[in-house]
């Protein structure tokens, strides 16, 4: 396996599957980083088994890509040779998880928290639609997806409540974090040329088309949690665009190193 980076020129069909592969690729990377690190043994294991759970998604979904581009490429090549431009995932899920310093913005548990809430819920709903998709590999990989997806939102509403209506000080911390996440939201909902192919295809939904029901969704936990849902912005993210913020290089730079140091190696 050559260690040189490889390139997908993708169908909007592919595309569409790249978009929720890295990003439950990211996302699980991201998770990752509290291994070791979570507030008590029985979350450290958790949040592990959250990751875990992400990165089979990802591997389901990089097989079919790599299967769609036709190109003879692997799951493995696809994660960890590409180009930081060919990422695909939603900007929020690359923001930092895990406080790096004192003075760093983002990584408190409380971020995680939100952090997983928001994105779980936004893949349930795709898990959903997906699941009678015209691409009958997708559907399988949705099915299955979604009954994983049930628990990750059970597990991070539930902090959610527990920590914004538990003391004032983690409230203060479960605001903040809301707070930090709430501006890459709109990319959720943002849809592309990508998103009316796959809606004329009968692949699944256009993204805008799942903001009501997450809404709702994400409305009725915040008010139990007793926080208060931040203002819309007009700003919109673009890492599902390929273009992504200054955290994503340190990612992949982690990410990449040994596949790319010992190509081909393997456990």
């Amino acid at each position: 396996m050559p260690s040189a980076s490889v390139t997908l020129k993708p169908s909007a069909h592919t595309r569409y599957v790249l978009r929720l592969a890295d990003t439950c690729l990211i996302h699980a990377q991201r998770l990752a980083e509290w291994c070791g690190h979570g507030p008590v043994l029985e979350e450290d294991i958790a949040i592990t088994n959250l990751a875990l759970d992400l990165l089979g998604q990802a591997r389901a979904l990089l097989g079919h890509v790599a299967m769609l581009d036709g190109q003879g490429l692997d799951e493995d090549q696809l994660a960890f040779l590409r180009e930081e431009r060919d990422y695909l995932n939603l900007s929020l899920v690359e923001q930092p998880m895990r406080r790096s310093s004192a003075h760093s913005p983002g990584g408190d548990f409380a971020d995680a928290i939100v952090r997983n809430l928001l994105v779980a819920c936004w893949l349930r709903q795709h898990w959903v639609h997906l699941a009678s998709s015209s691409d009958t590999e997708l559907a399988a990989v949705a099915q299955k997806s979604l009954k994983e997806c049930r628990y990750h939102i059970e597990h991070a509403a539930g902090w959610t409540v527990r920590l914004g209506d538990g003391t004032a000080e983690s409230q203060r911390r479960m605001q903040a974090a809301l707070n930090r996440a709430w501006p890459f939201v709109a990319e959720l909902f943002a849809d592309d040329s990508c998103d009316a192919e796959a809606e004329r295809l009968g692949l699944g939904p256009r993204r805008s088309q799942l903001r009501a029901a997450w809404m709702a969704e994400i409305t009725d936990t915040v008010t139990r949690a007793t926080l208060v849902m931040p203002a819309d912005s007009a700003y919109v993210s673009t890492g599902s665009r390929g273009q992504h913020s200054e955290h994503m290089g340190f990612i992949l730079a982690e990410m990449q190193y040994l596949q790319r140091a010992y190509p081909g190696g393997r456990w």
